[in-house]
């Protein structure tokens, strides 16, 4: 479907500067545009490829010009290209209904207005809420509760007392109440703790594909109401995530630990068990943090310290061989001076 510049400007709260009646039809990145397409400006270092653009219309902040290009101005352009995505590609809405070859316990209540795909196991006494979609081949446990107007794609497998609240996405091959590692040695063996816990994700939370989310040992391992994690992400049990955290992939999150709110944890950042990392707190890409971080504070590095400190560490040990070297020819000097006193 084709809109004017002007037409989408209003959707995304944006003010037009050039020729509004420009014909839009489609989206895409601006060094790769097409006439006819939307492209958008979030990164200042992409200015350069206006004077190349081959795109009808470009989101921009109110501080760039374009002789012959249409502009969307809009403070945050980065947001209102994610509501121009929505008018052009809007979310897939799933018929309601139960596929003939799904398994759905008797037990079990699913309003009618959900959606159930091919071969979906639904156990006993859970409950699917309204428009809630739950995909082919998803296992969903005993107990389990599915909030209103979810997405549970292919292949998730939601273990027994599980609670999804609300307008959760829950991408392909995550695991949510899998066990808790826990083991107690006696008698030179390991043996396994039953974790009888559960796990219990908050609304309009969205949770990446292949990720693990261990049900509690007792009582519960929480998902704090619009936090988004990135695939490949291990959470352990008991671990107690504040709303809108940024979790980002092959980070694990140690049994126990507390994410306070808006805490973001960069790639492959390891946390170990037990600890508090405060609100608002980031943590810098393979980080590894064996302590509590106070609010607000941004550290790196593995033993994680403040963000200075450790670009400071980082400067020297890139001149760490130099230094080496300097040390040495000391060492022989000073050792010469020493032989040639005596």
């Amino acid at each position: 479907m084709a809109y004017s510049a002007r037409e989408i400007a209003e959707k995304i709260g944006a003010e037009v500067v050039g020729d509004g009646s420009v014909e839009l039809i489609g989206l895409a990145g601006i060094e790769n545009a097409h006439p006819g397409e939307l492209a958008f400006v979030a990164n200042r270092k992409y200015l350069r490829y206006l004077a190349t653009t081959r795109a009808s219309a470009v989101i921009t902040e109110a501080d760039v010009h374009s002789e012959q290009l249409t502009l969307l101005v809009h403070p945050d352009p980065y947001f209102a290209f994610m509501k121009a995505i929505r008018i052009f590609h809007p979310p897939k809405e799933y018929s309601p209904g139960i596929h003939a070859t799904a398994v759905i316990a008797e037990s079990a209540q699913v309003d009618p207005s959900a959606h159930i795909g091919p071969n979906v196991v639904i156990e006993e006494s859970v409950t699917v809420g309204k428009r809630s979609a739950v995909l082919a081949n998803a296992f969903v446990g005993e107990k389990v509760q599915i909030g209103d107007e979810c997405l549970i794609y292919p292949n998730v497998t939601i273990r027994e007392q599980s609670i999804i609240g609300d307008r959760v996405n829950v991408h392909s091959g995550t695991v949510i109440g899998s066990d808790g590692f826990g083991y107690a040695k006696a008698d030179g063996k390991h043996h396994k703790i039953l974790q009888v816990g559960h796990v219990a994700i908050e609304d309009d939370v969205e949770i990446g594909a292949n990720v693990t989310i261990d049900r509690a040992t007792l009582g519960v391992t929480r998902i704090g109401r619009g936090t988004k994690i990135d695939n490949l992400v291990q959470i352990g049990h008991n671990v107690d995530i504040e709303e809108g955290c940024i979790i980002i992939s092959q980070t694990g999150v140690s049994g126990s630990t507390k994410l306070g709110k808006y805490v973001i944890l960069a790639g492959q950042v390891g946390l170990v068990g037990h600890i508090e990392i405060g609100d608002g707190a980031i943590v810098g890409a393979q980080s590894g943090v064996s302590k509590n971080v106070p609010a607000g504070k941004t550290v790196s590095g593995s033993p994680a310290r403040g963000i200075m400190h450790a670009r400071k560490i980082d400067a020297c040990l890139s001149k760490l061989p130099e230094s080496i070297k300097l040390l040495k020819e000391l060492d022989k000097k000073i050792a010469k001076l020493t032989k040639t006193e005596d």
